[in-house]
């Protein structure tokens, strides 16, 4: 199977599962709307860590796609497995990091290696 629709699909399991993990917050802290504003509660974790995912997501999804449809060299399929790996540490690090307003490697590299691998697909579009 081709490695982009892997990818894809990964990024699906993680938006959805997300989504899930903010029901499961919100009804075991008993908040059925909105959140406490503190870094380390967890129902703003889990809100944070979806929408955020929610934000990149879907604009991979398409480049990964359209990567999976149109033969592409090794370097792109590169760049998607790095995208897919850095959504995860992101996301891993929004939920489980010591608090929102602390300096966190996996936030950093996540979020690092989001934006280089996103301009690189973007621009991939163009040059391949």
């Amino acid at each position: 199977m081709n490695i982009a629709i892997i990818c894809t699909a990964l990024l699906g399991l993680l938006l959805f599962g997300l989504g899930l993990n903010v029901s499961i917050q919100r009804r075991s802290n008993r908040r059925s709307i909105g959140h406490d504003p503190s870094p380390t509660d967890p129902v703003h974790r889990a809100v944070r860590a979806h929408a955020n995912t929610a934000e990149y997501a879907p604009f991979f999804a398409v480049l990964f796609l359209w990567f999976a449809i149109h033969p592409a060299p090794m370097w792109i399929t590169v760049t998607i497995v790095i995208a897919t790996l850095a959504r995860f540490a992101l996301a891993a690090s929004l939920l489980w990091g010591k608090s929102l307003n602390r300096p966190n490697p996996g936030r950093f590299a996540g979020a690092l290696f989001t934006y280089l691998s996103g301009l690189v697909l973007a621009v991939g579009l163009v040059v391949v």
